[in-house]
């Protein structure tokens, strides 16, 4: 017979939500850029803006799917970076903001110095960097998780090294399966 300490104790653990498990781990990017001096891995960021309505559907249908999650985790820092925000970030030695933002102001704003440094020209925009730091792409536009798993797994593996030509992204699209 179970106790009833045992039994509370198993209702608290049964009513308490795992939320690593099922969400994106989303930091900052002075965040990760400190985490790959630890431990090196990519960057993906998710560029956004409050009143972008895409920027909302990547975040209730996209970044929800359990598999991109798991990969997500295990390959990248993911960064969520608001492109009209007024985060200070120091990339490559130096610091850049948003001083045009205007708080009070409704729907777009002034573009962030950072998403003006990356050639951000459209929410979403889907960043990618290395290992290191160093802008790999940026992709424009909402992705489905299955979209998005080609160019995840192309970043991840360093497949993008090698895929330079019209004809080798074709080839590598072809030959891609998908498991999301």
């Amino acid at each position: 017979m179970i106790g009833f300490k045992s039994l509370l104790l198993c209702i608290t653990l049964l009513m308490t939500p795992v939320i690593s498990l099922g969400q994106i781990e989303w930091m900052s990017m002075n965040e990760a850029l400190a985490a790959q001096k630890v431990t090196p891995k990519k960057i993906f960021m998710d560029v956004y803006t409050d009143w972008c309505g895409p920027c909302k559907l990547l975040d209730r249908n996209t970044f929800t799917n359990k598999r991109l999650i798991r990969y997500m985790k295990k390959h990248y820092y993911a960064v969520k970076f608001d492109g009209e925000g007024t985060e200070a970030i120091t990339y490559k030695d130096f610091t850049y903001t948003n001083p045009n933002h205007q708080p009070e102001r409704k729907g777009r704003n002034s573009q962030h110095f950072f998403a003006d440094a990356l050639r951000i020209n459209a929410y979403p925009s889907l960043v990618f960097f290395d290992e290191t730091g160093e802008l790999i792409q940026a992709l424009p536009g909402y992705k489905t998780a299955q979209e998005l798993e080609l160019f995840l797994k192309l970043v991840a593996s360093d497949d993008y090294k090698n895929v330079l030509t019209e004809e080798a992204w074709a080839r590598y699209q072809d030959e891609f399966k998908s498991t999301f």
